[in-house]
């Protein structure tokens, strides 16, 4: 069903294109989670022989993939394009410092509607990906096909308090779609289980970037390629007295005199059982917080 929060995927892939040339620049973010879910890679002993990078970006992930699992074959995925040729150059650095490093494959496509056979890869990795999903409970349907019996499913994405700031102050000016809507942990265990996932293990943490002002937001929200790509935004661009508005309502937030931008992460993992639960069947999902 089209709301006013279901996403144009067609405005989706265009913002990463143009957004592939500054992404990296601040991209501080979602390295740092990146950072956080290989470390947390140590602690599951698995060697998997195939891992897809769902929503690989520019590649810094798929760098780390491949450094942690040196005998692993990596393959990315992105919606944009332009985001898998970025990546192809960053490769080319990492060929220089580690030669003995095989270039990943590549693949141009849509978490929501996965290019690759059933049973055919051991590990799925996300970092941050899934928020762009329109159906989220049918994504995960598909990379449960995807995975190979006691493949292992690993990812991030943001929760509901992300930009709870912004959306606060558009709030205040109309009730169009500003923001995206983000998925609530809990939620995001009810699907993984419904999908036929077993032992799902979900976890979260609030980080607050800062701004001295809400243009530098903006710039960094345009930068990443997080554009409003919501069916139900406002069509054109803000007025001026719109943007002043805004500027002055979020300035009511700034706190130590800086303006908060918070940003809930929510982190996952869950393995592929020999069978789906039956209905009615009950599997503990383990929630930390």
């Amino acid at each position: 069903m089209v709301d006013q929060f279901t996403l144009d995927k067609r405005r989706v892939r265009r913002s990463f294109d143009r957004a592939a040339a500054t992404y990296d620049r601040v991209a501080v973010l979602q390295r740092e989670i990146c950072d956080r879910m290989v470390e947390r890679l140590q602690y599951i002993k698995y060697e998997p022989q195939v891992i897809l990078d769902a929503g690989c970006g520019t590649g810094y992930g798929s760098g780390q993939l491949r450094k942690h699992y040196a005998k692993s074959r990596v393959i990315e995925l992105d919606i944009a394009p332009a985001m898998l040729q970025a990546s192809r150059k960053r490769q080319q650095g990492w060929k220089q410092l580690l030669p003995f490093m095989a270039a990943p494959a590549q693949i141009c496509g849509d978490l929501e509607a996965l290019p690759v056979r059933d049973g055919s890869v051991g590990m799925i990795w996300s970092n941050l990906a899934l928020q762009w999903c329109n159906d989220l409970g049918a994504t995960f349907v598909g990379l449960h096909g995807a995975l190979e019996n006691g493949g292992l499913l690993m990812f991030s994405t943001f929760g509901p308090d992300t930009l709870k700031e912004l959306r606060q102050v558009f709030g205040t000016l109309d009730a169009d779609a500003h923001v995206n809507r983000f998925v609530d942990m809990h939620d995001v265990g009810d699907a993984l289980m419904q999908a036929g996932f077993a032992e799902p293990v979900m976890d979260m943490e609030t980080v607050t970037l800062t701004y001295g002002d809400l243009a530098g937001l903006m710039r960094d929200l345009k930068a990443l390629g997080a554009h409003n790509a919501n069916q139900g935004r406002a069509r054109g661009l803000l007025g001026k007295g719109t943007w002043q508005r805004l500027q002055q309502n979020y300035e009511a937030l700034r706190r130590d005199g800086k303006l908060p931008a918070t940003y809930e992460v929510v982190y996952g993992h869950a393995w592929k059982g020999e069978k789906k639960p039956a209905p009615g069947e009950a599997q503990v999902i383990k929630f930390h917080r």
